[in-house]
């Protein structure tokens, strides 16, 4: 599988839980014409076999290269970002849960989940759409994770795929503002707007879809799915088109899948 094919894998698997990334996508082919993918994100957990460093090398096999590393220490979280010497390619943005961070609880319910992945399953770039690795958590179990970490028990429930794809567009503020014409929910944590010309990078990002999924214990309810980002990239002091990500924002963009927002 080629990188082109993979993305449109990872696509098709996440419209499926997140329907108004593709009318959005549609909205801005009708009126801009071409769209360009900025980034795609992907959550986990560092424990074996699901750590960032056991499994970026399926990127590489597609001619990736690491580029740079973030940490969110509020979040408890680690990341890194990987470019693609074709730079039409989009950015791949692959962050962690420190789960050694959270309480001995939290961690145990983690654990118990990881624990039923079936390794043979990570032998190519299809688990990156794969889902559900494990069972459903109870409702019990994911309230825990929720009370500590949002990143967590979205992780619990929805397992192994995109958290979101972004457009690259032009100007931030019209393109937000497009999206609030057509009734689409914003994420105004920190602002529409998070980061500057200054830092090279402005990005704003939907509210999550939500789904309504059954708990192991039976229980229905109602929980975040994914969103939509957008980014409005600079050219650096060198002339070279900024790549990079900025903590600061990317932190509130995580907020995009808070319960709250749904």
């Amino acid at each position: 599988m080629d990188a082109k094919q993979f993305f449109e894998k990872v696509w098709d698997d996440y419209i499926r839980v997140t329907p108004q990334a593709n009318k959005i996508n549609q909205l801005f082919k009708k009126k801009y014409g071409q769209v360009v993918n900025d980034h795609i994100a992907f959550r986990t957990f560092n424990l074996t076999p699901l750590s960032v460093g056991e499994l970026e090398h399926f990127f590489f096999e597609m001619d990736y290269r690491f580029d740079k590393e973030y940490q969110f220490e509020e979040k408890k979280l680690y990341a890194r970002s990987y470019v693609h010497p074709d730079e039409s390619m989009p950015m791949i943005f692959f962050s962690q849960l420190l789960t050694e961070q959270l309480s001995k609880k939290s961690q145990i319910i983690i654990s118990k989940l990881v624990e039923q992945i079936n390794k043979t399953k990570i032998q190519d770039l299809g688990f990156f759409y794969s889902g559900l690795g494990w069972e459903m958590p109870t409702y019990d179990e994911y309230l825990v994770l929720l009370k500590e970490s949002e990143y967590a028990a979205w992780l619990s429930v929805m397992g192994m795929r995109a958290n979101h794809f972004t457009l690259r567009v032009s100007s931030i503020t019209n393109a937000l503002d497009l999206v609030e014409e057509n009734n689409f929910l914003l994420n105004i944590s920190g602002g529409k707007v998070k980061g500057s010309p200054q830092l090279l990078l402005e990005q704003g990002a939907t509210l999550a879809d939500s789904v309504l999924v059954t708990f192991k214990d039976g229980t229905k309810q109602s929980v975040p799915t994914c969103y939509y980002e957008f980014a409005k990239r600079y050219l650096d002091p060198s002339g070279n088109l900024y790549r990079g990500f900025v903590t600061s924002s990317a932190d509130k963009i995580f907020e995009s899948t808070n319960q709250g927002g749904i």
